[in-house]
Parts: structure tokens; C-alpha cells; sequence
């Protein structure tokens, strides 16, 4: 008994200390000025360029509308942005919530160097929540003199970061899950991919299946904008101001290991399946199927992230503009529904709107935790009438289905669409969930596109009851997943593909009230 008693007692004192060593950090702890932060913005002079003039003279699209195209292939998702960076002339802007030191990141780092080598002016927005341990790498790049670099609502100590959870958790709770990626101010793309081998296909296992919009038009114009609005944001700040300034050394050090990984046997065998992607060499030679659209960019205001935002949400702006008259179709990785989501939801399927919504399974999630927060909501949904399918975890289909909510094949959905009657839809980085509308910032592009819009309906009907589990109610009111192999149904009465102690931990963690957090 004496030694449980000095056991606890020595955690009580290690907590104490943690919680001091916290409120002492954060007082002592105080992020840089920005009073003389170098202004910027978006180059607007950029017809001569060689992505200008290809857009200018081999694309008619009409003032105030935009040329789309859904880009639904890790590969292509990846070879869109390094032809782009390759194709550059006069401007790079990016913007992301996560940049990974993989393959896939490392290689588009070094393309962007690259570029600015050869005079391309480059600026780099990252959110600072999943930068641990890349502080060197992004200091070097800030040392060139081409490229700028900066991190948006950063920690003020690099290495102890756990300690400003605690004592700053109302602002270091709030990200910016923004993704975008604008050349010359002439092409864009959005959506929900992050920079990452589980995005781009080139991850050995664990692939995400995502979805971006490259554009062209009105839409890179509203883009830039938006980019330049968060760039001058109170919550950007230069990464010269947080980080270390490398030394010589260090920046060859890391240049050589790029280049060693670059001539690695990952690296060319991941070169070698992009040289099939036809769609960059397409818009390259004037050749590429865009849809003309009419494209309008949502985008949550900067200060959301201070807690002061004043403009409306994009959750508010889709609902809006989706208005749903017949059909409503949801597929985002994390479904959260809450009271205001669920009411909104039920209330669409009561009036007679067909709901469907795809989402990971417990075996495909990759947060068990945000799984437990839709799972506290599956049996008030369908009783409302809403259908739910939940994606198999290592789930895959010929390419020849083209353009859909997924792609070749996945472990994991990580792609956030909604459409509407078939007519208009929404691809960006939105979840269903409060951590969306409330706490992080957002964008993404609500298109006005039949097309597009009409093959995203069509694999509800077609991919999707193959790839997923359907959830319904079985005659005793309790949750079935139906499955479906070919023309055989199997009918499971538990989460499938899960352990028991998998499916004990998400009820337990649906009782809690968390889902503000998620």
C-alpha cells in the first residue's frame, strides 16, 4: 500500500510539474512580431508566360467561367503538380495543412527549388501542426532566395510543443486544413489531397483515396486571391522569424540526401508509372478535356483561427448553394453529424430528398475516434430514411470506371465531394464534421458541372455497393453491414473486418462528449 501511495503520489507531482513547466513556457513564450513581414501578392501580368499562352490560344473559355477537370488518380494528382512546377515561369503558391519528408514530398520540394533556381518566384504556406522534426528542411528552403516560406498559427517552441497544447489549446486547436497549388496564376489545383506517398499513389501500403479539381480560368483568379488573403493573415508568419538560420553545410547536406533519393530505385520506379499520365502533356499541348463551368471557391476567413472570424462559414455557403431538390450525395472520410448536422440531414431526407452518404468503416478509418462519433448517429439516420455506405478497407476497381468518388483503388477514403441533383458539386478539403465548421479553415470549390456531377451520382449506383459495406436496420432495429461479392450478399451483424476490443473502444468513445473536438 505504501509503495501504491509513492507511486501516485510521484505521477501527481510529475503532472504538477508538466502543468507548471506548461504556463511557465507559455508566459515566458512569445511568437515574433510581423510589423515588418515582407508584403506580397499574387502576379496578375502572367498572359506571356508559356502556361498563359497555351491557355490563351488552345482553350475558349468564357470571361467569368472556368475549364475543370477531376483529377481522381493519385498518379495524376501527382504528375499535374510536378509538370505544373516544371512548367512554371513566374509564380509558384502553395498551401497546405500537411507537406511529408517522403518520396513523394522530398521530390516535389526539390522541384520547387528547382524552379526558383531558374528564377520562379516560390511561396509556401504550410499549417505548423504536422511540421515536428522538418524545421531544418524548411529553412533551408526559406534560404533561397527565390523562395519564402511560412507557417500559420505556429507553436512558439519547436520541440516542446505538447507543452503549448496545454497551455494555448484554444488557438493551437485551430488549423488551417486548406490545400491549394496555383502556377503563373494561370492554373490551379484544389481539393482534399495533402503532400504525401498515401495521396499520390506511392505509398508501399496505406493509400488514401483523395480528389482534386485542376482549373483553369475564374476559378485560379479567385484562388490567388484567397491565397494572398491568408499569406497577409494575422497567423502567418516567416518561417526566418521562427527557425534557426541554416548554415551552408547543413543546406548541401540536404540537397545531397534529395539527390541520392531521387536516384533510388522508389524514386524511378515511381517515375516510370507517371510517364503514362497523359493529362499534364494534354494541357500542355492544348489537348486537355475540360469542362466549362461556372467555379466559386469557398474559403473560411483567416481569423477563424483566431477564434474572430466574421464571414460566413463554407459549410453555410455549400448548403446554400448545393440546395438539394431531388438528391443529395455526401462522401467525406470523417462524419461527424452532430445535432445541427444530423437535423440537417433528417430534415433534407423527410422532404423527400434521396441522402446518401459514403464514409470509412471502423476497418478503413484511420481515427477511431472520429468513427466513434458517427457511429453514436447511424440508427437515427436510417430511420430518417438516409443511406449509408461505409468504404472496405483495401477495396479496388478497374480504372476503366473513370472519374467517380474513387479512384483505382484504396485502403482508406480521404476524399471530401458533395453533389446535388446531379447538377452542381462541391470537391475541397470540407469534412462533415464540427472540426470543419467550427474550429479549422477550409476551402474548396463548389462547380456547377452536370458531367461531373452526374458520374459522381452514377457510382452510388454502380462502384460504391461494391466497394462498401451498406449499413441498414435489420427487422429488430439493430445495424447490419451488407455485403457484396459479385452477385453473393453477406449480411454481417458486427463491425466487420474489426476485433471485438476494436468495436468495445468506439462505443465507449461515442458516450463521450468529444465530438466538438473531432
Amino acid at each position: 500500500m505504501a509503495q501504491l501511495k509513492q507511486a501516485l503520489n510521484s505521477r501527481r507531482s510529475l503532472l504538477q510539474s508538466c502543468l507548471v513547466g506548461s504556463l511557465l513556457l507559455a508566459g515566458c513564450g512569445r511568437l515574433p512580431e510581423l510589423a515588418n513581414r515582407p508584403p506580397s501578392s499574387a502576379f496578375h501580368d502572367t498572359a506571356g508566360t508559356r502556361l498563359g499562352q497555351v491557355i490563351s490560344r488552345r482553350f475558349e473559355i468564357p470571361f467569368g467561367q472556368s475549364g475543370v477537370i477531376a483529377l481522381p488518380n493519385g498518379l495524376d494528382a501527382f504528375a499535374a503538380r510536378a509538370s505544373l512546377i516544371e512548367a512554371a515561369d513566374r509564380s509558384i503558391d502553395v498551401q497546405y495543412y500537411i507537406w511529408q519528408e517522403d518520396l513523394s514530398g522530398i521530390l516535389l520540394f526539390e522541384a520547387l527549388q528547382r524552379a526558383a533556381d531558374r528564377g520562379v518566384r516560390v511561396r509556401v504556406l504550410l499549417d505548423d501542426n504536422r511540421t515536428f522534426g522538418m524545421d531544418d528542411r524548411l529553412a533551408a528552403l526559406d534560404a533561397h532566395p527565390n523562395i519564402e516560406v511560412r507557417l500559420f498559427n505556429p507553436f512558439k517552441f519547436r520541440y516542446w510543443r505538447v507543452f503549448e497544447y496545454v497551455a494555448d489549446f484554444r488557438r493551437i486547436n485551430r488549423r488551417m486544413h486548406n490545400k491549394s497549388f496555383t502556377v503563373d496564376n494561370q492554373v490551379t489545383v484544389i481539393g482534399g489531397r495533402n503532400i504525401g506517398d498515401e495521396y499520390f499513389a506511392a505509398a508501399d501500403e496505406g493509400t488514401m483515396y483523395d480528389l482534386d479539381a485542376l482549373a483553369i480560368g475564374d476559378a485560379v483568379r479567385q484562388v490567388s486571391d484567397d491565397f494572398d488573403r491568408y499569406w497577409a493573415s494575422d497567423s502567418s508568419y516567416p518561417a526566418n522569424l521562427l527557425l534557426p538560420k541554416p548554415d551552408a553545410t547543413a543546406i548541401a547536406a540536404l540537397r545531397a540526401a534529395a539527390v541520392r533519393l531521387e536516384a533510388g530505385r522508389a524514386a524511378v520506379a515511381y517515375r516510370m508509372a507517371l510517364t503514362d499520365r497523359p493529362q499534364v502533356r494534354s494541357l500542355m499541348r492544348g489537348e486537355l478535356l475540360l469542362d466549362s463551368v461556372t467555379a466559386h471557391l469557398v474559403s473560411d476567413d483567416p481569423e477563424k483561427s483566431l477564434g474572430r472570424s466574421t464571414s460566413k462559414s463554407p459549410w453555410t455557403e455549400i448548403r446554400q448553394m448545393l440546395s438539394p431538390q431531388n438528391e443529395l450525395g455526401l462522401v467525406s472520410p470523417y462524419v461527424v453529424p452532430h445535432v445541427e448536422g444530423a437535423n440537417f440531414l433528417l430534415d433534407t431526407a423527410r422532404r423527400g430528398i434521396q441522402v446518401s452518404i459514403l464514409t470509412n468503416s471502423l476497418e478503413a478509418t484511420d481515427v477511431a475516434a472520429v468513427h466513434a462519433g458517427y457511429a453514436k448517429w447511424r440508427k437515427e439516420l436510417l430511420k430518417g430514411g438516409v443511406r449509408l455506405f461505409e468504404l472496405k478497407r483495401n477495396s479496388s476497381v478497374p480504372e476503366a470506371t473513370g472519374v467517380g468518388p474513387l479512384g483505382s483503388s484504396a485502403s482508406s477514403l480521404h476524399a471530401k465531394t458533395f453533389t446535388a441533383d446531379r447538377t452542381r458539386v462541391f470537391i475541397g478539403s470540407f469534412n462533415f464534421d464540427p472540426r470543419s465548421a467550427r474550429l479549422n479553415t477550409e476551402n474548396g470549390f463548389i462547380i456547377e458541372s452536370p458531367a461531373m456531377a452526374q458520374t459522381i451520382s452514377d457510382a452510388f449506383s454502380s462502384q460504391i455497393p461494391e466497394r462498401s459495406y451498406e449499413v441498414k436496420l435489420s427487422t429488430t432495429d439493430e445495424l447490419e453491414w451488407i455485403e457484396r461479392r459479385g452477385g453473393e450478399k453477406v449480411v454481417h451483424t458486427e463491425e466487420p473486418g474489426v476485433s471485438k476490443w476494436q468495436t468495445i473502444v468506439v462505443s465507449v468513445l461515442s458516450v463521450l462528449p468529444i465530438d466538438w473536438l473531432l
